[in-house]
């Protein structure tokens, strides 16, 4: 009798065990999630502990399943991820409808998490930026870089390169106008012309173009590059400017070419072409690419764009990078905020777009062997965010949409593709 109770006991504590309870963590990424910024960063953190994650793509909105272990549990319960432990008969389950050829769905293996660079000046901006943001909050890990380690060609040690509210232009974000007396100002176009010298030109411009091609190299040879706000087309205006002056005298000392218009090289772009440059010094724009507000038509109840959907099976890329719970999400401003659709390369995939306002928001392309996706506005959880506004409080908003797209494109880097189980 004895031996009876202690085998039924034993049997209860085996089969009660977290490690016994099922062979796989599943975290549903559809509107049942509690934190889905922290979700990106377990898988994340699971990829860094050896470990390797199976994407779902449009399966509960982008779900995420791997391997059951005690610790993995334990640091979704301390993250605070919505998660369930099932069995291998109900994974398999999960797997085979996934496989089914009715469904828009697939199944993409995370094996090596990726390498995170950050372009960003080392000195303390009066802005934020989404992207670190959104790494810290989800726990990534990334280093940041500026011309010293692009040009000291140290961009092969990554992955991934993030770039943000820059300007490649070398026009200083064209802030002259209404922050030319300002401390910051002052002090970032001292730290600008000073790296110049360093590197050995003679302006910031030229400084910025070398940055630029270095990153375009990167791309070339298989990097993945995400830009945000004005980093996207300020990066194309100096590619397509490549060997003309566009800046004018209060940037680099002298007039700018005065047909610099037309000798514009379309050919060297990722995205946009046949834009028209703003010649204007005074004016907070650097070209038509970026759709002003009195074109769009929009304030902050009604400024939308809509995710495309795309075949998980045939377009695996595009389906990755627009995993989210809702298809419809709110519009932010930036320096550059959306891009004019009829400047928008042909080849380029367009991955979100305001149809109403003729503009696109999210967009992706190939270079060489490597893969960039631009990304407009500067941050999702903040329609208009100002010149020395505090940074948006993610605590707030664990589970942003916006937000997501970016955290799509960091682990886009570790995928390839799982053969379906039958």
């Amino acid at each position: 009798m004895l031996r009876k109770v202690v085998i039924i006991f034993l049997s209860v504590v085996f089969f009660a065990a977290p490690g016994a309870r099922g062979s796989y963590l599943f975290i549903p990424m559809d509107e049942t999630q509690t934190n889905h910024l922290k979700a990106y960063g377990i898988a994340f953190w699971v990829l860094q502990n050896q470990g390797e994650v199976d994407w779902l793509l449009n399966y509960h909105g982008g779900s995420f399943a791997f391997r059951h272990a005690i610790k993995f549990e334990n640091e979704l319960i301390i993250r605070g991820v919505s998660y369930k432990v099932i069995s291998d008969a109900q994974y398999n389950q999960i797997v085979l409808e996934i496989a089914s050829p009715s469904s828009n769905m697939d199944v993409m293996k995370l094996e090596k998490y990726p390498k995170i660079a950050v372009y960003s000046p080392k000195s303390k901006q009066p802005w934020d930026d989404a992207v670190t943001l959104v790494l810290t909050y989800a726990e990534i890990p990334y280093e940041v870089i500026f011309d010293d380690e692009v040009l000291g060609d140290e961009l092969p040690k990554y992955d991934w390169l993030h770039l943000h509210h820059e300007d490649f232009t070398g026009q200083y974000g064209k802030f002259w106008r209404s922050y030319k007396y300002l401390p910051w100002y002052i002090r970032q176009q001292q730290e600008f012309e000073e790296s110049a010298r360093k590197h050995g030109f003679a302006k910031v411009s030229q400084l910025k173009l070398a940055v630029v091609k270095k990153i375009r190299d990167f791309v070339l040879g298989g990097g993945f590059l995400f830009a945000m706000c004005s980093a996207t087309d300020t990066y194309d205006i100096a590619l397509a400017a490549d060997g003309v002056d566009i800046v004018d005298r209060m940037f680099d000392g002298d007039p700018p070419d005065p047909r610099a218009q037309q000798k514009l090289n379309f050919a060297n772009t990722f995205a946009f072409e046949n834009f028209i440059l703003s010649r204007d010094p005074n004016e907070y724009e650097f070209s038509n690419i970026d759709m002003q507000p009195n074109e769009r038509g929009l304030k902050p109840y009604n400024d939308f764009f809509k995710l495309f959907e795309f075949s998980a099976k045939w377009d695996p890329i595009p389906t990755m990078l627009t995993q989210n719970h809702v298809h419809v999400i709110k519009g932010f401003m930036g320096q550059t905020t959306a891009y004019r659709k009829q400047l928008v390369k042909s080849d380029v995939v367009i991955l979100g777009e305001t149809k109403s306002a003729g503009e696109v928001k999210y967009i992706h392309g190939v270079y060489g062997k490597g893969f960039w996706t631009f990304y407009g506005g500067h941050d999702p959880e903040d329609y208009q965010h100002l010149v020395g506004e505090e940074p948006t409080d993610l605590n707030l908003h664990p589970n942003s949409p916006g937000y997501r797209l970016i955290l799509n494109n960091i682990l886009f880097p570790a995928a390839r593709k799982k053969k379906q189980k039958t």
